[in-house]
């Protein structure tokens, strides 16, 4: 009986990161000069379209989330924001029993920064009609 106890609360602990951790996180994104625009943003798990500023949930995973931007005005940002591992919880993970490996398939354990300032060149000076 014991033992059965034993499995049961080992098996129950098993993937801690994935059962801390949602699958999707909320980002918020702006452009850098505070201008309004749209994104596309993607990774492995999913594809988005964002306005911004503003915020989405983006499903987690161990690729860079890759984004093409557009403000109102027609500038163009293109470019990726790494995700980084959350050591802590996943090493909990590996601790009890899974050895990580429900982690490593969900990416439960992966976060990306919270607030992303996507980097857009300055506005062209309007020219004068002479």
């Amino acid at each position: 009986m014991r033992f059965l106890l034993a499995l049961g609360s080992v098996i129950a602990m098993g993937g801690c990161a994935s059962i801390v951790n949602d699958a999707n996180i909320p980002l918020t994104f702006s452009f850098s000069d505070g201008a309004e625009g749209t994104c596309v943003l993607d990774n492995k798990r999913g594809r988005w379209e964002v306005d911004l500023p503003g915020t989405t949930l983006i499903r987690r995973s161990d690729d860079a989330l890759k984004y093409e931007c557009i403000t109102e005005d027609g500038r163009e940002s293109i470019g990726s924001i790494a995700s980084k591992m959350d050591a802590e919880k996943f090493g909990a993970s590996v601790i009890f029993i899974d050895l990580g490996i429900t982690d490593a398939i969900t990416d439960k354990h992966r976060d990306y920064e919270r607030n992303i300032v996507i980097p857009v060149k300055g506005k062209k000076p309007e020219s004068e009609d002479a």
